[in-house]
């Protein structure tokens, strides 16, 4: 199957150095526009959908291939293999930045960094790990998102995005929830909510940056304080922002701290 339609991939700016962007649940790579716009003087930047999401090829969505994050992580190395130039850096959204995570763990050799936006390994609270939620509350959430997809959506995506001072940024992600196939919104929702890969974090050798809302619906600052404490090496930088999408809502913070994590690699 031909990669660049099947996810959508558009190649822009040039560069020694390749800067791929994922998106989130519910997202597309539109989300990335702002941000980015900023890195495409110096790098070569690849932004792609997540098969099933935005103008990916829908006929290539297989339920079981993609019934795990590995799925994604299997085509993440096929984007990078076919289109990168020199060192890949890959940046990811929520989900993506686990999916980028595995496929960085099965070939570290393919990637320089990983930068990971609003990560959560496991969502649901476990013992002494927080993950924000309690299983009750997500399947209480799965079970709504499956019944009344567009009307969880209108809901919860101003509460994801946060950003109160721009309510725009909410109806943006409203409406990028509502392009989404309300079936493999709900497949997706149900492998990204339930998955759980903390064990694979203290195997992660990948130089990696942790970007982290202050106040985060999604993945709370205890997340990343955790990821960052069992990621050895990892940087982690808490971002003054209300919401999930600091790339969106607090483009000049988060571009600082990758800019800043980029020149300490000498990328």
């Amino acid at each position: 199957m031909n990669l660049k339609t099947r996810n959508n991939v558009h190649i822009q700016g040039a560069g020694p150095v390749t800067l791929v962007f994922a998106h989130g649940f519910g997202c597309d790579q539109n989300m990335w526009r702002t941000f980015a716009q900023t890195f495409g003087k110096n790098y070569q930047t690849i932004m792609f959908d997540l098969v099933g999401s935005g103008r990916s090829d829908l006929s290539a969505y297989d339920r079981n291939k993609y019934g795990s994050l590995r799925g994604y992580a299997g085509d993440v190395l096929e984007i990078v293999d076919q289109f990168a130039t020199g060192p890949a850096v890959f940046l990811g959204h929520s989900v993506s930045a686990t999916i980028g995570m595995l496929a960085a763990l099965q070939s570290p050799e393919k990637f320089a960094a990983n930068i990971m936006i609003g990560p959560s390994p496991c969502f649901i609270n476990d013992g002494e790990y927080v993950g924000g939620f309690e299983r009750d509350d997500i399947e209480e959430m799965l079970e709504t998102l499956e019944n009344n997809y567009l009307g969880w959506a209108g809901s919860m995506a101003p509460a994801i995005m946060g950003a109160p001072e721009r309510p725009e940024l909410g109806e943006e992600l409203a409406n990028s929830f509502c392009r989404t196939d309300p079936d493999i919104a709900a497949h997706f929702a149900r492998v990204t909510f339930l998955a759980d890969h903390r064990r694979e974090l203290s195997s992660v050798t990948t130089p990696t940056l942790i970007i982290q809302s202050n106040d985060d619906l999604l993945a709370p600052v205890a997340v990343g304080e955790y990821m960052h404490k069992t990621i050895v090496g990892s940087t982690l930088a808490v971002v003054d922002n209300v919401g999930h999408c600091p790339h969106l809502s607090a483009p000049e913070p988060s571009g600082a701290a990758t800019q800043a994590f980029l020149r300490g690699l000498g990328l």
